[in-house]
């Protein structure tokens, strides 16, 4: 097995490939292939990572204005 990678036998793969894809389209597998690798090697990289701490939220303090009077007035009973 430790045999698979000789030169010859990337040359008969290189050229199965470019029979089987043709010149044009082959730039093209190995960029979405590149890309579909890099994007496996960032999500592997998320999973074994641990989370980040949670940065704590800020407090918004909000202007609360007190109700205005009614306009029209009460009459006592």
């Amino acid at each position: 097995m430790g045999d698979l990678f000789q030169p010859t036998h990337l040359l008969i793969i290189a050229i199965v490939l470019l029979v089987l894809f043709g010149g044009k389209k082959l730039p093209e597998l190995g960029k979405g292939l590149g890309e579909g690798l890099k994007g496996f090697k960032e999500g592997l990289k998320g999973i074994n990572d641990p989370p980040p701490p949670a940065a704590p939220a800020p407090t918004v303090q909000q202007n609360v204005t007190p109700a205005p009077p009614p306009t029209t007035p009460v009459e006592p009973k």
